[in-house]
């Protein structure tokens, strides 16, 4: 079973695109909420440059000012983690993970962001120390990250597991059903709880839309 992190399994209040939107101004460009959101999930150069492209702003940036911006954006965020009173697992997501354990499955996380972002998440909530979760990996981990499946191919590396149809993954962004779905997994579930409502997840027919983390355990069994 892989879960995406914020959003899905980490309570995000629109911060992380919130972290984009500061980031970018400090960088002299500015984006409303609502265009930086379809972004979400990406690989974060990737998104920073499509991201520009959307504010009219292609011809502006280099390679040097997309990295300026993610520094930013990783800054922010490593502050934002690092504190308890705002890094808080979704509703039943940590029950979620134990049970899932309990039948014999195996958890994993992955995410748009770098490793040191997930580091902090991670480290903040203690989930490998706690036994509720077994491999992560970032987007900057992989030659490719979503929508492509180099993350999940590499999680199934890691775990032993050859066939995608014993895999699981669990989203709450357009590109996280696409990873799935590129991945070849059984189950590409779409997760209201983060960045995209019910209605835009149906667009890119993921098998399963869900509103709480726990339904996981039901489509599992099924």
């Amino acid at each position: 079973m892989v879960f995406d992190i914020a959003g899905t399994t980490v309570k995000d209040d629109n911060e992380v695109a919130k972290a984009f939107q500061n980031a970018l101004k400090t960088c002299g460009f500015f984006l409303p909420l609502e265009k930086i959101n379809p972004f979400m999930g990406y690989e974060k150069h990737f998104a920073i440059k499509e991201i520009l492209k959307e504010a009219g702003e292609a011809e502006a940036y280099t390679e040097t000012v997309v990295k300026e911006i993610h520094q930013a954006f990783v800054n922010d965020l490593k502050v934002f983690y690092s504190e308890p009173e705002t890094t808080i697992p979704l509703p039943n997501v940590e029950s979620t993970m134990q049970t899932l354990h309990d039948l014999g499955i195996i958890v994993a996380i992955n995410t748009g962001f770098s490793r040191d972002i997930a580091d902090v998440i991670v480290k903040q909530l203690q989930w490998f120390e706690r036994g509720l979760v077994d491999y992560m990996i970032a987007s900057d981990e992989v030659a490719k990250g979503r929508p492509y499946p180099d993350m999940i191919h590499s999680l199934m590396k890691q775990a032993g597991i050859d066939d995608p149809s014993l895999v699981a993954k669990a989203g709450d962004t357009e590109v996280d059903i696409n990873e799935g779905k590129n991945a070849g997994c059984k189950y590409v579930i779409g997760v209201s709880t983060g960045t995209f409502t019910t209605e835009e997840l149906r667009a890119y027919d993921p098998t399963h839309i869900i509103s709480d983390i726990a339904e996981v355990i039901d489509i599992i069994k099924a």
